[in-house]
């Protein structure tokens, strides 16, 4: 069920890179071409991702603040920061996804690369068991041991090349398969080329090159972005990735065929264009939205001091209106003003008159 499953995984990737390979007779320049399609594909889902990565970027001022503010409740800490992004739009895992969405790719060609008869050239596997037993007859010994038997339709493939006389018309969907490259043999593996260097020429120096000049766009593209982060957490992370991936790079490049080696530097190199070119447009946007939101706050607080300002002057007219006002006249003959008392005119049994004529027998019968 899984063979099955990866088989018809595998024949759009096969499809794409033998239609590359019938325009440029090139199988090198064929997988350029395929992830430079696979890259323009994928563009539009990392859009979004990549503009969310930069205005996470721009946010660690305020994630440092909520860090600074509560370094005593981590709780209530990521509470605070996941609010942040939900008010802003911004998803911190949106850019996982396409970080390693090479491996799956990378795999899938993997297989079309290792099985050249069976996907590239979609044969069936009686059809390829008919062409091995006619390249038997021909001089072809399969391999029995070692990392040929693995990659035994590899070799099948380059001795089909070079006695394609013997097979040309023979068989519906044989292709003639030339892995030459610039010089090199991109169906050979690296590591292999370490017996005979330092001579072998440029076909044994280009294919030992290929793995490191792929490990090194793959650091440059880590340092750069780590370097765009502005967070303590990622650049953790990323200087971890700064390492792992030029190494992991190095193995894929040294340990399998050469011409998974030209895949991953052109989509090495691509991705690294892409992010120069969508950190320039994406942050010109950026620039212009924080101006907008800045002009849209200030307009709120001049709207808000002329509101307060309108108050208060509305507030003094009211009070020059009050003070204006005039006030009532006392009625002609009106009340009598009652005579002023002190302490010796007070009259009545309290405690607190207590003046010179105080006499508590006054009022006694």
């Amino acid at each position: 069920m899984f063979a099955q499953l990866g088989y018809y995984i595998c024949i759009p990737f096969a499809a794409l890179t033998r239609l590359f390979y019938t325009w440029t007779g090139s199988y090198g320049v064929a997988l350029i071409l395929f992830t430079l399609v696979i890259k323009l594909v994928m563009l539009p889902f990392q859009l979004k991702s990549k503009k969310s990565m930069l205005r996470m970027n721009r946010m660690s001022g305020k994630i440092k603040d909520i860090q600074v503010r509560y370094a005593n409740n981590k709780e209530r800490q990521q509470q605070e920061i996941a609010d942040m992004y939900a008010r802003e739009g911004v998803n911190p895992m949106s850019g996982c996804l396409w970080s390693f969405l090479p491996f799956p790719i990378l795999i899938a060609l993997y297989n079309v690369i290792r099985y050249p008869l069976r996907y590239f050239m979609t044969l069936s596997e009686e059809t390829v068991e008919q062409i091995a037993q006619l390249a038997t007859s021909l001089g072809y010994k399969a391999p029995t041991s070692g990392t040929e038997v693995a990659y035994a339709q590899i070799n099948l493939a380059e001795f089909i090349h070079q006695n394609w006389a013997s097979f040309e018309g023979k068989f519906e969907g044989l292709i003639d398969l030339n892995y030459s490259f610039l010089g090199m043999d991109l169906s050979a593996i690296a590591k292999d080329g370490f017996s005979q260097f330092p001579g072998g020429g440029w076909a044994v120096w280009g294919l030992l090159l290929m793995p490191i000049i792929a490990a090194a766009i793959q650091f440059f593209m880590s340092l750069r972005s780590m370097k765009n982060s502005s967070s303590a957490d990622a650049n953790g992370s990323m200087k971890t990735m700064m390492y792992m991936m030029p190494l992991m790079t190095l193995w894929i490049g040294y340990s399998m065929p050469s011409a998974l080696c030209v895949y991953w530097i052109a989509q090495s190199a691509f991705s690294l264009l892409q992010e120069v070119i969508l950190d320039k447009y994406f942050n010109k946007i950026l620039d212009r939205e924080e101006t907008d939101k800045e002009r849209e706050k200030r307009e709120k607080r001049i709207a808000k001091y002329e509101k307060q300002k309108e108050l208060m002057a509305q507030q003094r007219g009211d009070m020059k209106v009050s003070e204006k006002k005039p006030q009532n006249k006392k009625k002609a003959g009106g009340e009598k003003k009652q005579p002023g008392t002190n302490e010796n005119g007070r009259v009545g049994n309290r405690p607190y008159a207590r003046g010179r004529a105080f006499s508590e027998d006054h009022y006694a019968d």
